[in-house]
């Protein structure tokens, strides 16, 4: 599929979109709670891609599956913990205090890559690090301060997603350099199934309406499965810094729908440590597009 870069831009503008859209469509739930969200979630996104993954490569593509590669395995776990953990946060806390922490997720890949990987640091990322860190302890302290206990336990299941994904495009970048290909959508539907058998036994007994069912439904397709094929092939197109970008505005569709779609409006502290994030985030992820542009 050929696909233009300003027509690369509006689709990757239209994933963040449609990820954006867990965090409302969650909170008109009826019944499903903490797990048993995740796994009917995981679960149709496996439905979805294994209809859409034969019909975009060919009925060969599961030959093509790299059972051997630990990459791709390992690939799996963290895209299993990304979406137990996301979706298990957002039953645990506002969809602001989610959506900012996972924000850190850039951050934290550049910290690994120069762990584990010895990729130099420019010293705007060094200080977009202190400065995101600024804002995410803002955030933290102020809510603490007001005493809600689940703002810490969820905001801690949170930040294992931005984890996780720190995880994944380091493998995904040291598998580049031991001469392997990870294809990062076979490594989602594995992610998918990991998820599906992990929470199946904590989501018992099922207690999830067929109005629940069939938002989970949506969440599988249309938040998951589709918007993920279609960005893999956008990143083919954008440049990395450049997609980085746009993947920010997952971070305020997010609180934006949640605040209109579900009446729940962000704490001014959360929009305030937020600010900060995000501000780093995007200073750093420009400064960098222009550097490689200039």
């Amino acid at each position: 599929m050929h696909m233009t870069h300003s027509l690369a831009v509006w689709t990757m503008v239209g994933c963040t979109a449609l990820w954006s859209m867990a965090g409302v469509v969650t909170r008109h739930l009826e019944e499903a709670r903490s797990f048993e969200v995740t796994f009917w979630r995981s679960f149709f996104t496996v439905v979805s891609l294994l209809i859409i993954l034969p019909l975009w490569q060919g009925r060969g593509v599961w030959s093509r599956l790299p059972w051997r590669n630990r990459y791709f395995w390992l690939s799996g776990v963290c895209w299993s913990v990304m979406f137990t953990a996301f979706m298990v946060a957002l039953t645990l806390t506002a969809v602001a205090n989610v959506l900012i922490t996972m924000a850190v997720g850039p951050l934290f890949t550049a910290l690994f890559t120069r762990v584990f990987l010895r990729h130099q640091l420019p010293l705007r990322t060094w200080i977009a690090i202190v400065v995101a860190g600024i804002g995410i302890g803002w955030m933290y302290g102020t809510q603490l301060s007001l005493g809600d206990p689940n703002f810490l336990v969820g905001s801690l299941v949170a930040l294992c997603v931005p984890i996780a994904g720190a995880v994944q495009w380091t493998l995904a970048q040291k598998s580049q350099s031991d001469g392997h290909s990870l294809d990062l959508v076979p490594s989602v539907l594995l992610g998918a199934v990991f998820s599906t058998l992990l929470t199946m036994p904590l989501a018992m007994p099922f207690q999830a309406s067929a109005h629940d069912i069939g938002l989970l439904a949506i969440l599988g397709l249309f938040q998951l499965a589709i918007p993920c094929v279609l960005s893999v092939i956008c990143v083919r197109v954008l440049k990395a810094p450049e997609a980085s970008l746009l993947c920010l505005l997952e971070i305020v569709f997010g609180i934006a729908l949640a605040w209109w779609g579900a009446n729940e409006a962000p704490q001014m502290s959360v929009l305030l440590g937020g600010s900060l994030v995000l501000g780093a985030l995007l200073m750093n992820q420009w400064l960098g597009w222009r550097g490689n542009n200039d």
